[in-house]
């Protein structure tokens, strides 16, 4: 099984979506059974929010339920649950590498640096622009679920 954690400040907007496009992408491949996905903040500010309108919205125009999904923190255990840690922006990677203390093993990268395109993936809380965000959260997505089925785990 592979383990993926979405991370973006307060899992209220831009992780949950990531968590919940790539567990659609999964799930019309027939690979539900080869993923555990989720999703956490950096920081503990919304810690038990449900997610965001904007999200959720979206995310339901698209025909993607994000029912149950509450913000949750990252813990320092979570670096070795997880295969795949990504953060959508340079900041989250600086918050996920103060709490889970480093990066041995090469888990912890932006979404997007998976895109042709490598870049951070702006904060809708901030800009209201949830389109663009989802536009660039499936992109990265996408790029990432294309790797991970092309590396030796899915030979």
């Amino acid at each position: 099984m592979i383990n993926i954690l979405f991370v973006c400040l307060g899992n209220i907007c831009r992780s949950p979506m990531a968590e919940f496009v790539m567990k659609d992408l999964i799930e019309k491949k027939n690979l539900t059974k080869e993923f555990y996905i989720a999703s956490a903040a950096t920081s503990a500010e919304e810690t038990g929010n449900p997610v965001h309108h904007g999200t959720r919205n979206k995310l339901r125009e698209l025909g993607i339920s994000t029912a149950g999904k509450y913000a949750v923190q990252i813990k320092k255990s979570d670096y070795g649950k997880y295969d795949y840690i990504l953060g959508m922006e340079q900041r989250n990677i600086a918050g996920i590498m103060r709490i889970v203390g480093g990066d041995p093993k090469g888990k912890i990268k932006r979404l997007l640096d998976y895109s042709l395109n490598p870049r951070d993936i702006a904060d809708p809380w901030f800009t209201g622009d949830f389109e663009e965000t989802y536009h660039d959260v499936k992109e990265g997505c996408e790029a990432l679920l294309a790797s991970i089925l092309k590396s030796e785990k899915f030979i």
